[in-house]
């Protein structure tokens, strides 16, 4: 048994639970309006403040004046299926208002990983018309001090694009450790690069530690235990079972998103039919000219060696390791159609390049 012993958490040890543990809700409401106060861009005209029902109409015309028709995540185009997130009360998003009628910045707390307690920003942009206001960083800045404020908020979860390091360098500043990157996951005609695909940077910050036991399978040992010296928790760090995968069926659940050729699969728990579930969930996806395949594994799972093998033996490489993903550590893994495009991963910190530089190296021996 090693445990790793780096596991400085970057809050103060009274603020580790969530406010909606240790505060009533009215509490939690004034400490995100007080989030509003502290974090304002330099103009004073322009304030990030939280989304009312009322902007829901303005949202659409920002993201088609930032991304045309590219962005990925149809919604943002739809006011109804926005005001409808927000009214369930899972959406959290936030605005910059320019006068009356316009929106200058959006983004968003959302959860979108199998344990509810991850907490994810994205769907941000910002107007060209006020990209030299700071407001991409004030958002960052938002979101930090929001997201341990929602219900049930344990780590913060966000995917810093990689054709620029503006992302990366805002995750950085908030306290972020970068643990995977997904190669190729998205295209490059959102970002005005056509021939390209664009990938991005995993990052993640612990607001509740959750030291557990995790069970690395023995190829990726040097990798995992590299990410793992630089995170803001502490594991136990087992290698994986080597024999045979439990007897059962396995737990498998699909998102496609077929406008930008990527499904991913999560797989919280692999049985002794894993590979031809996995074929017939591949299978699945032929007709859809997916470019990208990424699964999750549960690091929880002593046989996941066995597990890892079989996605090798079918073209998959390592991705990232995504903290607390089943509640327990998840590992992703990925399967790219061609060859990824690594010259334009364009990184900010030397901890990303050395990831990269690990990954790339697995495709390699992947793909022979």
């Amino acid at each position: 048994m090693i445990s790793v012993s780096r596991g400085i958490i970057p809050l103060d040890t009274k603020k580790q639970l969530p406010l909606y543990l240790t505060h009533p809700k009215e509490s939690v409401i004034e400490t995100m309006n007080e989030s509003e106060k502290r974090v304002q861009p330099e103009n004073e005209d322009l304030k990030v403040e939280w989304f009312k029902a009322a902007d829901a109409p303005k949202i659409p015309p920002l993201f088609r004046e930032v991304y045309g028709e590219e962005y990925p995540f149809r919604m943002v185009y739809e006011s109804e299926r926005i005001l409808s997130a927000y009214e369930s009360g899972e959406y959290f998003p936030f605005v910059v208002h320019a006068g009356n009628d316009r929106i200058a910045a959006y983004g968003a707390l959302y959860r979108s990983a199998p344990f509810k307690g991850i907490v994810e920003f994205g769907q941000g942009a910002v107007s060209p018309s006020f990209r030299k206001g700071g407001l991409g960083r004030k958002l960052f800045e938002f979101a930090e001090i929001s997201a341990p404020t929602l219900p049930g908020a344990e780590i913060y979860f966000g995917e810093a694009v990689c054709n620029h390091t503006t992302t990366q360098k805002a995750g950085a500043l908030i306290k972020t450790v970068e643990t995977g990157i997904e190669v190729d996951l998205l295209p490059g005609e959102m970002y005005g690069i056509s021939l390209h695909r664009v990938a991005a940077v995993d990052m993640f910050r612990t607001f509740v530690p959750k030291p557990h036991t995790v069970y690395i399978p023995s190829v990726y040992e040097k990798i995992l235990r590299f990410i793992y010296e630089g995170f803001d928790d502490i594991r136990t760090i087992k290698l994986s079972d080597s024999g045979k995968m439990p007897e059962g069926n396995s737990k498998l659940v699909l998102q496609r998103f077929d406008n930008v050729r990527v499904a991913r699969l999560f797989c919280e728990h692999a049985g002794s039919d894993f590979e031809s579930a996995l074929g017939a969930e591949e299978s699945s996806l032929s007709d859809a000219e997916i470019r990208v395949i990424q699964i999750w594994l549960n690091l929880s799972d002593p046989a996941v060696e066995e597990t890892v093998t079989i996605l090798r033996r079918r073209g998959f490489f390592f991705g990232g390791l995504f903290p607390r993903w089943f509640d327990a550590d998840g590992m992703m893994m990925q399967k790219i159609s061609g060859e990824p495009d690594w010259e334009g991963i364009i990184l900010y910190s030397e901890r990303s390049e050395k990831i990269v530089e690990l990954i790339r190296s697995d495709w390699e021996r992947i793909a022979g």
